[in-house]
């Protein structure tokens, strides 16, 4: 057997003449086996297992077309090569068609042979160390650059590496190598955090300056210029997606789109009554609270997301453009399967098409209730997989082939993140002040370590709405989670590892915002 344990079938009727060919693979470190015939090799399938076969198309006796066919259902998994004389279109579509591994045509040299081979079972490991070795180099050069230095593009880029590392290390089963970048986590958080702490502010004060996009402004920068060119355009808004959420789902629609991810800022906080109903209006809550009163109360919950039809109608009113606006929110199953019913009809109009899907924030939310769901969501890693697996089932991913199919572009995001919440944060507070696990309103607000908070007095700062005298906001930095004294271990037990959205982090903050145009 090979030292690399790779074994290799050859089945071809002209075995004597590919010795050659099969003493290369030997000398590369492959076991190799042959058979000329497809009933031979059939037969060497089932006493023992092999990584790959060669097939040859053309045998006398059984067609290799009949033998691959064969061969799947000995071994499913086995990766197949076809090796022909034919250059004919219809054969080589018949194997693509088949799913072979790869396809050769005779004649072929010893080294052509040994790079498909090597491709297919050793492509993977090769791969993986390639990756690791870039990975320790820029590591090195990551611990050594400093997050304080960072502006908010240089943010957004840090980020949005640091994601797509952990995604690709993961994929590669590394998982020493996933644990170190992970390491660098937290003094990333704590940057950010002092980041937001000098810089949202100033942002909101001078909103011609030198800022990143908002969740304000997502509509005039990104939706109206598709609008401007097209009739029609699709706007979808996938409740509490995160960047690393948003690049696992994003292969899923390569063969339909073209694909341009950019990014922007949350308002603050990072939850939905205040960063979707901003999105919509092209407003800060203090000025949606100001001029649509009665649209905004002081319960914070699903009830103040129930005008985002009107927002964005508003918004585009106020923007110079009457163009019709049909909205849809998906929070259940039957409201998923009327969409997908409905479909036909939802493009049927000119205007802008607005769906938000909310399974994602119903999970992270169910999460904390549910052991299954705590469970299946274990931590970032099993909630991309999960993510992955509700898209490539929904409304949402059939709602993008439809606009793909009728050639409407579409904006996708997201209103903001979460983080995996494991330290609790212990806060003092009076009766008044709000429930939220990441972000409180109250009188006398702090927190016990000032470090795991953003205390702000000043609601003007931060654009909400005046709460009177004395009132302040906390906002939760890092993974923490606010508890009191009196239910710590209550809280505790109920919430640590939860995946909880409000606060201050790149994860909650950081947003992807794509527009896809369909191939």
């Amino acid at each position: 057997m090979a030292a690399n344990g790779k074994s290799v079938l050859w089945v071809d009727d002209e075995a004597e003449l590919l010795e050659p060919h099969r003493m290369f693979l030997r000398d590369k470190g492959f076991f190799v086996e042959s058979a000329t015939n497809a009933e031979d090799g059939a037969e060497l399938l089932r006493r023992r297992g092999f990584d790959l076969v060669l097939l040859d198309e053309q045998m006398p006796g059984m067609r290799g077309l009949d033998a691959f066919r064969e061969f799947r259902e000995i071994a499913p998994n086995l990766d197949i090569v076809m090796v022909t004389k034919s250059e004919e279109d219809t054969t080589l579509m018949e194997a693509l068609g088949a799913d072979v591994g790869a396809y050769l045509v005779k004649p072929v040299t010893p080294r052509q042979v040994y790079a498909v081979v090597a491709r297919l079972l050793e492509g993977a490991r090769i791969h993986h160390q390639a990756l690791a070795r870039r990975f320790v180099e820029r590591f090195r050069a990551l611990q050594a650059e400093s997050f304080r230095d960072l502006d908010w593009r240089g943010w957004i880029d840090r980020f949005t590496e640091l994601t797509q590392w952990d995604l690709d290390l993961v994929a590669a089963c590394e998982t020493g190598l996933t644990e170190t970048l992970r390491g660098l986590y937290p003094d990333m958080r704590r940057e950010f955090a002092t980041f937001i702490r000098r810089e949202y502010p100033r942002w909101l004060r001078d909103l011609g300056g030198g800022r990143p996009p908002l969740s304000v402004d997502v509509v005039h920068e990104f939706l109206l210029p598709i609008i401007d060119r097209d009739r029609q355009a699709l706007f979808v808004v996938i409740d509490c997606l995160r960047l690393d959420q948003w690049r696992s789902i994003e292969p899923s629609l390569t063969a339909l789109f073209e694909i341009e991810t950019t990014h922007y800022f949350s308002i603050l906080p990072t939850a939905t009554p205040y960063s979707r109903n901003a999105l919509f209006s092209g407003l800060f809550p203090c000025e949606i609270a100001a001029r649509f009163p009665d649209w905004w109360g002081e319960r914070e919950d699903e009830t103040l997301n129930a005008h985002e039809r009107d927002l964005l109608g508003a918004q585009l009113a106020e923007l110079g453009k009457q163009v019709p606006v049909r909205y849809e929110k998906i929070s259940s199953a039957q409201e998923a399967d009327d969409l997908e019913r409905r479909l036909g009809s939802f493009f049927a109009a000119d205007g802008i098409g607005a769906c938000v899907f909310n399974f994602i924030d119903l999970l992270t939310h169910g999460r904390s209730e549910s052991a299954i769901l705590y469970e299946v969501a274990r931590d970032e890693t099993a909630l991309r997989e999960l993510t992955e697996q509700w898209f490539r089932r929904s409304a949402a991913f059939s709602l993008l082939r439809e606009a793909a199919r009728r050639g409407v572009k579409v904006l996708i995001t997201s209103d903001h993140g979460s983080i995996h919440c494991q330290t609790p944060a212990t806060v003092f507070a009076k009766r008044d002040a709000t429930p939220n696990l990441r972000y409180k309103f109250g009188e006398d607000l702090r927190a016990e370590n000032p470090d795991y908070a953003l205390s702000f007095s000043n609601e003007d700062l931060l654009k909400l709405p005046r709460r009177g005298l004395g009132a302040n906001t906390l906002l939760a930095t890092g993974d923490t989670f606010f508890v009191y004294p009196t239910k710590l271990r209550e809280y505790q037990s109920r919430y640590r590892g939860s995946f909880l959205h409000g606060g201050v982090t790149p994860e909650e903050c950081i947003l992807p915002i794509a527009l896809l145009t369909p191939r």
